[in-house]
C-alpha cells in the first residue's frame, strides 16, 4: 500500500486554509476525513496486484551491445481495471549506463479480464547469464490516491555470447589456408605434408616429386601431389585462473583469450582438424569435447559464455594431467595463459616436459597495451621511471617467452587485437610445415 503524491498535495492544499483561518483539530478531521474516505474507496477500487499473472517470452541470447527483446505477458483475471506502473528488473549490466530507469520501467491499463504485452529491450554491456530479477507493478484506483503494490517472480535468462570481434579475420586466413591446399591460383605451389594423389609430370614440378615406382609402372612420369595435414586433434587449454582476471584495456585478459580461441576454432575446423576446449584453474570449467565441425563454434561459444577468471593461483600440475587425458594422441595444444615469471617458472615450467614429449605445443598470451604506451613515456620523472618500468616487464616477458621456447614450444605474445591473427598464423606455419 502507498499513499500517491496527489493524495499528499490534496491534503496540503486542504490543511492550509484551516491551519491559517481556524487552526484546530476540528477543522483539521473536516479536511482529512474526506480525504483519509476518498483515499479507502480508491485503495479497495484498485486492482489485487498479487492475483495477476505474468509470463516471459523472446530472446535468449545476444551479444555486448546488441538488443535482446524480452516480452512481458501480464494478465489481469480480477473484475477491477488494472492501471498500473511496473518495473522489470535486470541486473545493472543489462543496460547501457543511464538508460536503465527509461528501459524497465513501463505504464500500463488492462480492462477486467485481459492482458497487455509489455516489452523490455535489453542492451547487455558485457557477455554472461543475465536473470530476471523481480517484477514490481504498482497499481492505483480510478482517482490516483492510493496505490497496491506487490512483487512477481518471473524467471528468465538471456545468456550474452562473446562477441567475436576477430571474425573480421577469418576469411583472409580461410584464403592461406586455401594456398596451403593448393586450390587458390598462386604464384607459389601449394604447400602439404600430406600424400594426396598422383599426377603426369609437366615442365616446371619438382623433380623430387616424382615416384619412380608408380613411373615403372606406366608409360608417363608420375608425380606426387601432396596436401596440408587433416584430421588433426587441437585440444585448446584456457587458464582461468587468476591471471586472466587482470584486465587489459576495456576487458579481462580472458575475454581477448576467448577471442583468439574461437578464431582458432573456426580456421581449424574448416581445415578438417578436430578441436576440443578445456578452461581450467583448479578444476575443469568448461570442456567441450567431440563436437562436428557445424556444431563446434556454437559449443563453444554456449560454453565460454558464463565463463569467468577465479581469484586462485591455477593448478599447473593438475591442468597437464586433465589436457594429457583429454588429448591421449599426438595433438596439437594450445595454452591460453599468462607470460608472467612467477606463473610460468613455478608452476607451467615444470610440467612442460610431459606435454611436450608427446604433443605440439603452443602457448598465446596477451599482452598489455598500457605497458606498450608506458615505455615511450618521455618528459617529466614520472613518465621516465614509467618507461623504465615498462621496459623491465617486456624484458622479463621475453625471458619468459625464451625459456618456453627452449622447452620446443611456440610462443605467441601478442595484444589482445593482434592475438587472434597471430595464434591463428602461427597454426598456419605448423600445418604448412608438417608439424601438427
Amino acid at each position: 500500500m502507498a499513499l500517491t503524491g496527489r493524495a499528499a498535495l490534496l491534503t496540503a492544499l486542504g490543511t492550509l486554509p484551516v491551519g491559517l483561518l481556524d487552526p484546530s483539530w476540528t477543522g483539521l478531521l473536516a479536511v482529512n476525513t474526506p480525504i483519509a474516505l476518498a483515499c479507502a474507496c480508491d485503495a479497495a477500487l484498485a486492482a489485487p496486484v498479487r492475483r495477476l499473472t505474468l509470463s516471459r517470452s523472446g530472446d535468449t541470447t545476444a551479444r555486448p551491445g546488441e538488443p535482446a527483446d524480452i516480452t512481458l505477458t501480464v494478465t489481469n483475471p480480477t473484475r477491477r481495471p488494472l492501471r498500473a506502473r511496473l518495473r522489470d528488473a535486470w541486473p545493472p549490466s543489462s543496460w547501457q549506463p543511464g538508460t536503465e530507469t527509461d528501459a524497465s520501467r513501463h505504464r500500463l491499463t488492462i480492462p477486467p479480464g485481459e492482458r497487455r504485452r509489455l516489452t523490455t529491450r535489453l542492451r547487455p554491456t558485457r557477455r554472461g547469464d543475465r536473470t530476471a530479477d523481480r517484477v514490481t507493478i504498482r497499481s492505483y484506483g480510478p482517482l490516483g490516491l492510493y496505490a497496491r503494490q506487490g512483487t512477481h517472480r518471473v524467471p528468465w535468462t538471456v545468456r550474452v555470447l562473446p562477441p567475436f570481434h576477430s571474425r573480421r579475420h577469418l576469411p583472409s586466413k580461410l584464403a592461406r589456408l586455401r594456398e596451403l591446399d593448393g586450390r587458390t591460383s598462386v604464384l607459389l605451389r601449394g604447400e602439404g605434408t600430406e600424400f594426396d594423389s598422383l599426377r603426369e609430370y609437366v615442365p616446371g614440378d619438382d623433380t623430387r616429386s616424382i615416384d619412380w615406382r608408380a613411373t615403372a609402372r606406366q608409360t608417363t612420369v608420375a608425380v606426387r601431389t601432396w596436401r596440408p595435414e587433416r584430421d588433426r586433434h587441437i585440444l585448446l587449454v584456457l587458464d582461468t585462473g587468476r591471471t586472466a582476471a587482470g584486465r587489459v584495456g576495456d576487458a579481462p585478459r580472458l575475454d581477448a583469450a576467448m577471442d583468439a580461441a574461437l578464431l582458432l576454432a573456426a580456421l581449424a575446423s574448416r581445415a578438417g582438424d578436430r578441436v576440443d576446449l578445456l578452461a581450467y584453474d583448479r578444476r575443469i570449467r568448461a570442456l567441450v569435447q567431440g563436437r562436428p565441425a557445424a556444431e563446434l563454434l556454437p559449443a563453444l561459444v554456449t560454453a565460454l559464455s558464463p565463463l569467468d577468471a577465479e581469484l586462485v593461483e591455477t593448478d599447473a600440475h593438475g591442468m597437464a594431467a586433465t589436457a594429457l587425458r583429454t588429448a591421449p594422441r599426438r595433438s596439437l595444444i594450445v595454452l591460453l595463459t599468462t607470460l608472467e615469471a612467477a606463473p610460468v617458472e613455478e608452476g607451467l615450467l615444470p610440467v612442460l616436459p610431459q606435454l611436450t614429449q608427446r604433443h605440439t605445443v603452443i602457448a598465446a598470451s596477451v599482452a598489455d597495451p598500457h605497458l606498450a604506451r608506458m615505455s615511450t613515456g618521455r618528459g617529466t620523472i614520472d613518465a621516465v621511471y614509467g618507461a623504465a618500468a615498462a621496459a623491465q616487464a617486456a624484458t622479463e616477458r621475453r625471458q619468459t617467452a625464451e625459456r618456453l621456447r627452449r622447452h620446443g614450444v611456440t610462443v605467441v605474445d601478442a595484444l589482445p587485437d593482434e592475438l587472434p591473427p597471430a595464434l591463428a598464423d602461427a597454426y598456419l606455419a605448423l600445418k604448412a610445415a608438417g608439424k601438427l
